[in-house]
């Protein structure tokens, strides 16, 4: 494996050639692909955790002072994750899919950008940010109005401003949640809950499988701005290695398959991606 930096010494004629070499790349995104929209990620450049670990799904399921403190975070952090704007990473892969080098993505990203870009073909590993549903009667609707309702409910926490966190929460700290008013299912009262796979929750096996099977007509896997820390996502690599095809990953810091990849290039994944729309 080589490790590379940009701008100068970055060998694009060696990258180009592996990427047009194996035409129908699949891509695997994470968070350092929108850190540039202003979503924060989770982990340094070593994928160590630098900020408090985000909500587990048991927890958010079974204890409803955790449900107060997400949803009244939730308030003051999700209209900002809601405008966040694509990268320009975001747009050179849509245009890379237009040129046919790319087929697929894969993101882990719950922020919808790539489809704001306008890329096709997008399978939300981790469920997507923008929906709620209800955990009993699959009861959904968009999240914008949900949170509406939460706001006529909780007009003390309507107007609280806060630093937004990764996954559309803020980090609203050092505030008392018991007087904050859950909104339960309009149709059966059960628990409503963000299109997201929380932490500790398993990826539905129909977005697994759909995953998979985009691999398999892969000609490689080109992983943009993740540390592949989280198993959901490494396991791909894994499946690649398997399958033979190349991999390529373009991440600023440590990732979890550097010892899987063909090539490595360590530098700000909007610029490299940005560049190679005009290579």
């Amino acid at each position: 494996m080589q490790s590379l930096t940009l701008p100068q010494n970055l060998p694009w004629t060696q990258l180009t050639e592996l990427l047009q070499g194996h035409q129908q790349w699949l891509v695997l995104s994470g968070a350092g692909l929108s850190t540039g929209s202003g979503i924060p990620d989770y982990r340094d450049d070593q994928g160590q955790w630098k900020r408090r670990q985000p909500v587990q799904h048991q927890d958010f399921m079974t204890r409803p002072e955790v449900r107060q403190r997400y949803w009244a975070r939730a308030l003051a952090g999700f209209e900002a994750f809601r405008q966040a704007q694509p990268t320009q990473g975001h747009l050179a892969l849509c245009q890379l899919q237009n040129q046919g080098l790319v087929d697929q993505i894969i993101t882990q990203n719950v922020d919808r950008l790539h489809q704001k870009a306008g890329s096709r073909r997008v399978i939300d590993l981790h469920g997507r940010g923008d929906t709620v549903s209800c955990q009993t009667c699959g009861f959904r609707s968009m999240r914008y109005a949900y949170h509406q309702q939460l706001k006529e409910l909780n007009p003390d926490f309507s107007t609280l401003t806060a630093k937004i966190a990764p996954d559309g929460d803020a980090d609203l700290e050092n505030r008392n949640f018991e007087a904050f008013h859950l909104l339960p299912c309009p149709r059966c009262g059960g628990i409503i809950k963000p299109d997201v796979v929380f932490f500790g929750d398993l990826v539905p096996q129909s977005v697994r499988l759909a995953a998979e099977k985009a691999l398999e007509t892969a000609g490689g896997l080109l992983i943009v701005g993740s540390s592949l820390m989280v198993y959901s996502g490494f396991r791909f690599c894994r499946l690649a290695q398997q399958k033979g095809v190349p991999l390529v990953a373009i991440n600023r810091g440590k990732t979890r398959a550097d010892d899987l990849l063909d090539l490595k290039i360590s530098a700000d994944v909007n610029e490299v991606l940005g560049a190679l729309v005009n290579f």
